[in-house]
């Protein structure tokens, strides 16, 4: 039944993920308050799906949407039920009293998997203090729930190691990356590197990129992280062909990259003015190798390994990471195909969620980014940084502009509040605007029916 399901969630999710919507406006389809009312669930969560899209605010998302279903279209994600803003700084190191107004991925993910504020690349780790902080994942596994962490960067990378591992440095990510994390080294009594945290916590689904962490011959005893993982009992698999091999009675490490998995899309780079004002591009939508499995697959997968009929449920985190590194990259078509694509794995999500009830299912961002829809351009008016224009579902030109750094520089992170949308038990606690910290709280309050430790958002 569960290979069943899988099936036809994937063909489920690339028929409709990034289905063409209707031109037409949705505003005015009469009173929603009934299915509101009936959206709200006041009861607890047996499973948490957490889905974060990486860089995704709401100009990404409204690019991803037009280029792929036009501007009257819909992406699964619109049909979340409840929706609000949540806002997204870090703090000081030296004072965490003050704010960092834009915050990394390390800091807004220690956010919403411990409840508590931190600074700039520190992972589940106190500002100034360093003190280790409980994450969502470590009290789910503590109450016997499974769990599971699905990503497209590298396993390592900073929003999969927020829930299992402590350490001063999101660059400590494999037993050869500990410069900057001296006081985590084992041999100085610490837990070790990233990659050697996330085995020591027994997650049972790992999928993503990043085998190279792995293979570094550098734990302590000589051994490397891969070596340890099998020691473990995890089942390692390199491609996309080792998913149907994976059964929920052993533990999953899949590493389908060296580094960052490929992303789906492939285009031009935005470019100063001119760029392609005159030409407008259209995105290859084949980029992805076939060995390496589709995030809707991934996540499909995990779910499969992760639910059992009975007992405690689980607790799932689903990153679209790419979408902030192609923004990084200012390449229009790289970032909206990871947002399509994480789209798609949120429509496998929602799927499951409607058919199991007791699902809390939340969808939004660990922070802005730098790409902006603007008019389009032309030789007295222009963006001063880079731009591409591409052509969109609706047969129109999109002008998108990438203005946080110079041309051929990282573009950089934003700091807006973020949309967050959910679906089941508590949803109804993301409408308003609320913290990151407050997503900690709310799944506390899900699975526990409490909220969880009290902490200050400074």
């Amino acid at each position: 039944m569960r290979s069943m399901w899988i099936a036809a969630s994937i063909a489920s999710a690339l028929l409709a993920g990034a289905a063409v919507g209707s031109l037409r406006s949705h505003a005015d389809e009469g009173d929603r308050s009934v299915s509101l009312r009936q959206a709200i669930d006041e009861g607890r969560a047996r499973n948490i799906i957490l889905f974060i899209g990486d860089g995704m605010g709401d100009s990404e998302i409204t690019a991803a949407r037009n280029y792929a279903v036009g501007a009257a279209g819909r992406l699964a994600m619109d049909a979340l039920p409840l929706t609000g803003a949540y806002t997204t700084y870090a703090v000081r190191e030296m004072d965490p009293d003050v704010p960092n107004y834009v915050t990394d991925s390390a800091a807004s993910g220690t956010a919403w998997a411990t409840g508590h504020k931190t600074s700039n690349g520190r992972i589940s780790t106190g500002a100034r203090t360093g003190e280790d902080l409980r994450t969502i994942l470590e009290i789910a596994r503590d109450r016997g729930m499974r769990t599971g962490d699905v990503t497209t960067a590298e396993l390592t990378d900073a929003t999969p190691a927020v829930l299992a591992a402590h350490v001063l440095s999101r660059d400590c990510q494999g037993p050869e990356d500990m410069e900057a994390c001296p006081h985590d080294r084992k041999s100085a009594g610490g837990k070790g590197s990233i990659a050697e945290q996330i085995l020591a916590h027994d997650v049972d689904v790992l999928m993503g990129g990043g085998a190279a962490r792995f293979d570094q011959q550098r734990m302590e005893d000589g051994r490397s992280a891969v070596q340890e993982a099998l020691a473990r009992g995890y089942r390692v698999i390199g491609g996309a062909s080792g998913l149907p091999l994976a059964t929920p009675d052993r533990k999953l490490l899949g590493l389908f990259n060296a580094g960052n998995m490929t992303t789906e899309w492939t285009g031009l780079e935005a470019l100063p003015y001119p760029s392609n004002v005159g030409r407008p591009q259209v995105c290859k939508e084949d980029n992805r190798p076939p060995g390496e499995p589709s995030l809707a697959e991934m996540t499909a997968k995990a779910i499969e390994l992760l639910d059992r009929p009975s007992g405690p449920g689980f607790f799932l985190q689903v990153e679209g990471a790419s979408i902030d590194k192609q923004d990084h990259n200012a390449n229009p078509c790289g970032q909206i195909g990871e947002t399509v694509a994480f789209d798609r794995a949120i429509k496998i999500g929602m799927d499951f969620a409607r058919a199991h009830r007791d699902t809390l299912l939340i969808v939004t961002a660990d922070h802005g980014h730098t790409s902006q829809i603007v008019p389009t351009p032309n030789d007295v008016d222009h963006p001063t940084g880079v731009l591409s224009v591409l052509l969109t579902h609706d047969q129109a030109p999109m002008t998108l502009a990438y203005a946080t750094n110079g041309y051929h520089r990282s573009m950089q992170h934003t700091g807006t509040q973020l949309r967050i949308a959910a679906m089941g038990p508590q949803a109804a606690n993301v409408v308003g605007i609320t913290d990151q910290t407050d997503v900690f709280r709310l799944m506390m309050r899900a699975i526990d029916g409490t909220p969880g430790p009290q902490s200050s958002i400074r």
